[in-house]
């Protein structure tokens, strides 16, 4: 067994043959899990010498094998929150945390009454930032797996945020709530048909149920999820939703054509790619 220093030295080298995209970070994410401790500890204890800690080499190997880092730590960070996550629910990724924010920035400036919506909340991450950055908030959250929705309410009850978590159909959902969302957010699977990921670790891990979109556009899912939140929210309530780079154009176009949203902006993500929708909701049509 080497010295810790040598060890997250020659996983970072293993880790990055593997095509692992932070390969160093990761490494030193996998010691800090090891010994139970945090990042920076394991930097100065590299310093210092330490041993490599029992289990590095069997996690390493996972890692190198492309099992998601967040499945192998069994957290995932999201905005201010460690979230639990593992097999049956979709990884949230850094991108989301801008949807997020769009979300958060359209309940802080409603008042005390406000309600969030989270269509297809997957591990909870969206309603759960939401509620601790917006703590006024009434938020709840659907998601249509069973597996996912018991990721979710196990991440509620261990933050101890006051979420209500339902299990059910986004696109039907919420029915004693039509008309009285203040806003609503969602990140519904996107991703075209026939598309598969290139990442190991979302087409080998990541549930098949939040990755497609149900069409070769991959937008089925996301408009029948933008149509029922038109039902769920109040004139001039506010749709938040994440879409593929791809789709920064067309999915906005296909909400203007509905003529259900009187704004319609598209927004990019820290990397600058097209990533999140933001439309106001159309006072109804009077007959």
């Amino acid at each position: 067994m080497s010295d810790l220093r040598t060890a997250v030295r020659d996983a970072a080298a293993r880790l990055a043959a593997a095509g692992v995209p932070s390969p160093e970070v990761d490494a030193v994410a996998l010691a800090a899990h090891a010994l139970r401790t945090g990042p920076a500890q394991v930097r100065r204890a590299m310093v210092l010498g330490a041993p490599e800690p029992d289990g590095f080499a069997a996690l390493v190997a996972e890692r190198e094998a492309r099992v998601p880092l967040q499945h192998l730590t069994g957290l995932a960070h999201f905005r201010r929150l460690s979230l639990a996550v593992g097999p049956g629910v979709f990884v949230p990724r850094p991108e989301t945390e801008v949807t997020a924010g769009w979300a958060i920035e359209a309940a802080s400036v409603r008042g005390l009454d406000v309600v969030v919506l989270d269509l297809c909340t997957g591990s909870g991450a969206i309603a759960l930032a939401v509620k601790d950055e917006v703590p006024h908030a009434r938020v709840l959250a659907v998601e249509l797996s069973d597996l996912a929705h018991g990721w979710a309410v196990a991440n509620r009850d261990r933050l101890g945020l006051d979420v209500e978590i339902r299990l059910g159909d986004a696109t039907t959902a919420f029915a004693d709530l039509e008309g009285r969302a203040d806003v609503v957010v969602s990140n519904p699977p996107y991703i075209p048909v026939g598309a598969v990921p290139v990442d190991p670790e979302v087409r080998d891990h990541d549930p098949e149920i939040a990755l497609y979109g149900g069409s070769a556009d991959g937008l089925a899912v996301p408009l029948a999820v933008a149509s029922r939140a038109a039902a769920l929210l109040r004139p001039g309530g506010v749709l938040v939703m994440e879409h593929a780079d791809s789709q920064g154009e067309v999915l906005p176009n296909a909400l203007r054509t509905t003529g259900e949203w009187s704004t319609v902006v598209d927004h990019r993500d820290l990397s600058g790619r097209p990533r999140t929708t933001v439309a106001v909701r159309r006072p109804a049509r009077q007959p």
